[in-house]
């Protein structure tokens, strides 16, 4: 008999003996050999007593009950016999666990079917029934049959076949149950079908667009709302039917393959950014998308389908194409505009990106810069650039700054340079910095331009004063009178500049209005024109009585940078007593034009490859050669200096690679004199960047060389002074680097100028100060603060003194240390007294006002020291002025007028240095005074200044506004010198022509209730106030008019030394106090002195 199942197959036989003598069938061994195995059932079985059961005894059982237990019994597969009417219940060690623990087993062994399975007998019964009596086999896959097992009912699972088994009369006597449990697969199944469930209701609710394929015709079983929306597809479209039938655009573009590669070995897939064709408003355009194709996978792992995620990421797509065509643009600006530019990453400052412009301007290649810190490139730069690079970085404010000086080394040399410059923070989207824009533009060029018309035209102004011609200026549509020299004044007008200077031309000279002069005015200034007349007739008032002259005369126009014109430059040549003298006449037209074309400057244009040359009219004057004459390019060059004829080659090299063509040369003229021409030019190249043009300008600047000479030899002129002092005077330059010792030093330390040149000045220093020495002396260059150290010289003859060692910086308008100017004090006399009075104090500290008394000798041997020192530094200057003033008091046969003018500035100069001098006693004073703070009338001190300047207020008709000041405890000499200097300076800077004011008042205030930090914020502050109406200041200026030696105004302005302000703010710090100065240009300045009353 077989028996089947889904999975597997079981066969057995019903091996029977038949006793044909006895006709019925017997057992054929009496050692019961089917039941010598079986494991633990067949050892119950053989244990069993059957003899109480209606089978009976095991020797009387039928053959065909022994040969199915047999097979029962030694069999792996679980198996259940029903025998008899009764249906007694056999089993196998296979099935004993499906009877689980403490419930039917072993019990249920020999026993009656249908009491020992009442839970299931009513679905069992009637199947075994059914067999009995139908003699066929049943069969029930994954069937429910919950039964009792270990001590409760269970929910199990079967898989079983019912088999009728026949006795030896061929009657069905029993019931072969071949069986397995299935519980576990069942439960394994809903559980995958739960997760199936939660699977697709997770793909269909997933904001990822989600889809699956069956099959390799990719038909979809689902898809998600998010994937419809890509496929721009209803459900009904694309469900149940083959993907790339419902999506004919999506197919041929190699998607197919990919889905059948996954298909067919199981690979992920993966891919950003696919582009695809896809419908969009009915049509098919490029989409991208990203995009995972899974296999999905039978238990056996059989591939029965693919799951697939998407994202449109078109919009990203596009959106980032946008942004790198627009950063290519932005590249490609940034290559091409004319703007240094440089894009800097990280807060090393790293250059990402740097254009042609910004690699011309430091002279370096992009291998150089990119990809390194740009200070890797300059490092010349880095002091003056990286402070503020960094506080952009790290603050994220965009910095602007206009002629910033930096230095580069570049084409050869050290250069400073002038950059208008703009550092901004570059952004990332969420607005974190994460570098800097840098974009530049040189201006070092207009700076030196604009330096040097500066210089040009404050020399065409001293130019015009000195001028022996009549000349003035005339500024703006009212022809205001701007300035007018001597000779104008008094010999032409007549009048005192107080009455024409600043008013309106006309005005002043109503006279004109009636003659041609108004009309010539306004053809200058509106068309431009330069008008030249000569023997002009116009009549002038002149003391009340209308006068005709013969004027020469000429307008010229001045123009601005921007084109137009503001003023009018007139020079008038009074001609009325030479008219009937020609030659006169002819000189005076000669230097009026001479006068007229001093300031010209020469253009020129060179054909390169022609080497044809234009030029304008002057150009041959400046050679020395007549107006009229044709010059050639080679003449030009037979005229330079041979010496000086590789300068223009060098230049010619050096503007072939930078466009910029300037060079300065010696020219020889036809009558053998010399002079210094400065070129300025730009050279142009064709489509091949071959040389075509060169455009610029020629200047005679002979005038300007031989100043710097001049200069040249004043400075000489201060090393022989300060070589006659009796102080260690030293200079350097803004480095720092030492490149001057007066004589005093070197006879001091006994050696020579070329022994400090080879080995250094540390030499004559003490090897235990020198490191000091040198940290001090950095930390000044660095932070250009006051350079004040403390160390020891070698004399000549090998002893070391102390010295006081001093150096202060001198500072340009802008406030650029341009060089450092030192003193050294011998101070080894107060070393020891300070050294002697330490160690009396440690050991005798009961000698205590003894060496008070000592002390206060000690400070009076001080004071005449300063006074000695005083009358040194001064005996030599009183000298200088007496023998200059002898020598001017010679006759004109002993000495010459240009001797006589060295000689007024010999006298001027040592005047100027005998100010000085006093003025660093007075602040020395202020330092070493002593100390008394007493009660006092500041009114009466108040008093006493002004009678001091008594004469200077009546000559200036000032006009003092004195409020009541009261009492209050100061240092009566010091405040006294405080309120001098500030009255006097008050005075001193007087607009001219405008009668001063000042104001002088006092309140008192907590120390707490001012906006500034003070020594005593819980004491009463004396706040004295001290303003006028003079010159005033830029306020930017109102901390450095407090430094020694500091001024605003040249000396030809206003005389002074620097000085003074420094005392009064040394004055104010002796007093604990505070000074605050605000002040606008032309505004008049206000001094704020708050004083604590201790």
């Amino acid at each position: 008999m077989t028996i089947c199942s889904k999975k597997y197959y079981i066969y057995y036989i019903n091996f029977i003996v038949f006793n044909k003598n006895k006709n019925k069938f017997l057992m054929n061994n009496k050692n019961y050999d089917f039941l010598a195995k079986g494991g633990e059932m067949g050892a119950l079985t053989r244990a069993k007593d059957w003899s109480n059961t209606s089978v009976g005894a095991i020797e009387t059982w039928p053959q065909s009950l022994c040969t199915t237990l047999g097979i029962l019994l030694n069999s792996k597969f679980p198996m259940f016999l029903f025998w008899g009417p009764e249906h007694i219940c056999f089993y196998n060690d296979a099935y004993r666990p499906s009877l689980g623990n403490d419930g039917k087993h072993p019990d249920i062994l020999g026993q009656k079917g249908a009491e020992y399975w009442p839970e299931i007998w009513h679905f069992i019964g009637p199947l075994i029934n059914q067999v009995l009596t139908e003699g066929e086999a049943t069969w029930h896959e994954d069937l429910y049959l919950p039964i009792y097992r270990n001590g409760k009912m269970e929910d199990v699972y079967w898989t079983f076949s019912y088999s009728p088994v026949k006795n030896e009369e061929g009657n069905i006597a029993g019931v072969l149950v071949i069986c397995n449990e299935t519980t576990d697969k069942v439960n394994i199944h809903k559980n995958l079908e739960e997760s199936n469930k939660r699977y697709r209701e997770n793909l269909m609710q997933a904001p990822n667009a989600m889809c699956i394929f069956k099959g390799s015709s990719f038909i979809v079983e689902i898809a998600n709302e998010p994937m419809l929306e890509i496929w721009e597809r209803e459900e009904h479209e694309v469900l149940n039917k083959p993907i790339f039938k419902s999506l004919p655009e999506a197919a041929g573009r190699g998607l197919e393959d990919i889905l059948m590669h996954v298909y067919l070995t199981g690979e992920r897939f993966t891919a950003n950014e696919l582009p695809v064709k896809l419908t969009r408003n009915g049509k098919v355009v490029d989409t991208f998308i990203n995009v995972v194709y899974e296999a999905l996978k039978e238990p056996d792992g059989t591939i029965y389908g693919i799951v697939a995620s998407a994202n449109d990421v078109t919009l990203q797509v596009m959106a980032r194409n946008t942004i790198e065509e627009s950063e290519k643009r932005f590249k490609n600006i940034v290559k091409q505009v004319p703007l240094g530019i440089a894009i800097l990453k990280g807060a090393d400052l790293v250059a990402e990106m740097v254009n042609e412009t910004y690699l011309q301007i430091v002279d370096k290649t992009e291998e150089e810069t990119l990809h390194k810190s740009i200070f890797d490139s300059i490092p010349e730069a880095e002091e003056t650039v990286h402070p503020l690079l960094s506080q952009v970085y790290e603050d994220g404010v965009p910095y602007f700054t206009n002629e910033l000086l930096v230095t580069l080394n570049r084409y050869g040399k050290q250069e400073d340079c002038y950059f208008n410059l703009v550092f901004h923070p570059l952004r990332e989207e969420n607005n974190e910095v994460t570098g800097v824009i840098v974009v530049g533009y040189e201006v070092t060029d207009s700076v030196k331009a604009r330096y040097f018309l500066s210089e040009s035209e404050k020399a065409f102004r001293n130019l015009v004063m000195q001028s022996p011609i009549a000349m003035t200026i005339f500024k703006g549509h009212d022809y205001i009178i701007e300035l007018a020299n001597t000779t104008m004044l008094d010999e032409i007008w007549q009048k005192s500049a107080s009455e024409v200077i600043g008013k309106p031309a006309l005005e002043v000279f109503p006279e004109l209005l009636n003659q041609k002069f108004p009309e010539l005015l306004d053809e200058v200034l509106y068309e431009g024109k330069t008008i030249r007349e000569n023997e002009a007739i116009a009549y002038i008032n002149i003391k009340g009585r209308l006068e005709k002259y013969y004027l020469d005369y000429q307008y010229t126009p001045l123009f601005e940078k921007n084109g137009e014109i503001s003023s009018i430059m007139i020079t008038v040549n009074d001609v009325t007593e030479k008219v009937e003298a020609r030659k006169k006449v002819e000189d005076a037209e000669e230097r009026a034009r001479l006068a007229s074309e001093i300031a010209e400057i020469v253009t020129w244009d060179l054909n390169i490859n022609t080497q044809q040359l234009i030029y304008s009219d002057n150009l041959p004057e400046l050679f020395g050669l007549k107006k009229d004459i044709k010059i050639s390019r080679q003449q030009v060059l037979d005229r330079v200096y041979i010496a000086d004829l590789p300068i223009l080659e060098k230049a010619y090299q050096t503007a072939l690679k930078t466009n910029i063509y300037k060079y300065e040369a010696r020219v020889l003229k036809p009558d053998n004199s010399t002079c210094w021409i400065r070129v300025h030019g730009k050279i142009f190249f064709d489509e091949l960047q071959n040389p075509v043009k060169m455009l610029g300008t020629v200047m005679d600047v002979t005038d300007e060389k031989n100043r710097h000479e001049i200069l040249m030899k004043s400075e000489e002129k201060f090393r022989v002074l300060a070589d006659s002092m009796p102080q260690f005077v030293w200079t350097s330059d803004a480095m720092g680097n030492i490149d001057y010792f007066n004589q005093s030093l070197y006879d001091f330390t006994g050696i020579s100028k070329e022994d400090v040149e080879k080995n250094g000045w540390l030499q004559f220093i003490h090897p235990e100060d020198r490191e000091g020495n040198i940290n001090r002396w950095m930390e000044s260059i660095k932070t250009g603060e006051e350079y004040l150290f403390e160390n020891r010289f070698r004399r000549h003859d090998g002893e070391y003194r102390w010295q006081l060692s001093r150096a202060i910086p001198q500072r340009n308008a802008e406030g650029k240390i341009q060089m450092w100017v030192g003193t050294s004090t011998d101070i080894q006399n107060q070393r020891d007294f300070t050294d002697m009075l330490a160690k009396q104090v440690h050991d005798r500290t009961q000698e205590l006002e003894l060496k008070n008394r000592d002390l206060i000798n000690m400070n009076i041997e001080l004071q005449s020291f300063a006074y000695i020192s005083s009358h040194d530094l001064q005996e030599p200057l009183r000298k200088i002025q007496t023998f200059a003033s002898r020598l001017a008091e010679l006759d004109d046969h002993n000495i010459s007028p240009k001797a006589k003018t060295y000689l007024e500035r010999i006298e001027v100069s040592a005047k100027r240095m005998q100010t000085l001098i006093q003025d660093l006693l007075t602040y020395s004073r202020t330092n070493s005074a002593e100390r008394i703070f007493v009660k006092t009338n500041l009114d009466e001190i108040v008093e006493e200044v002004l009678m001091d300047f008594s004469e200077r207020i009546e000559e200036k008709k000032a006009v003092i506004d004195l409020h009541p000041l009261g009492e209050g405890t100061v240092m009566p000499f010091q405040l006294r010198q405080l309120l001098h200097n500030l009255i006097g300076n008050a005075l001193k800077f007087s607009r001219k022509g405008i009668p001063p004011e000042i104001e002088i008042k006092a309140r008192r205030v907590l120390g707490n209730k001012l906006n500034f930090k003070v020594d005593y914020p819980n004491n009463v502050y004396f706040c004295l106030r001290i303003s006028d109406n003079g010159i005033g200041f830029d306020d930017e200026y109102k901390e450095r008019i407090f430094e020694v030696f500091q001024r605003l105004n040249t000396e030809s302005e206003f005389s002074g030394t620097g000085i003074g302000l420094a005392i009064v703010k040394k004055i104010v710090e002796n007093h604990k106090g505070v000074i605050k100065a605000h002040s606008e240009k032309g505004q008049g300045a206000t001094f704020k002195i708050f004083l604590p009353e201790l």
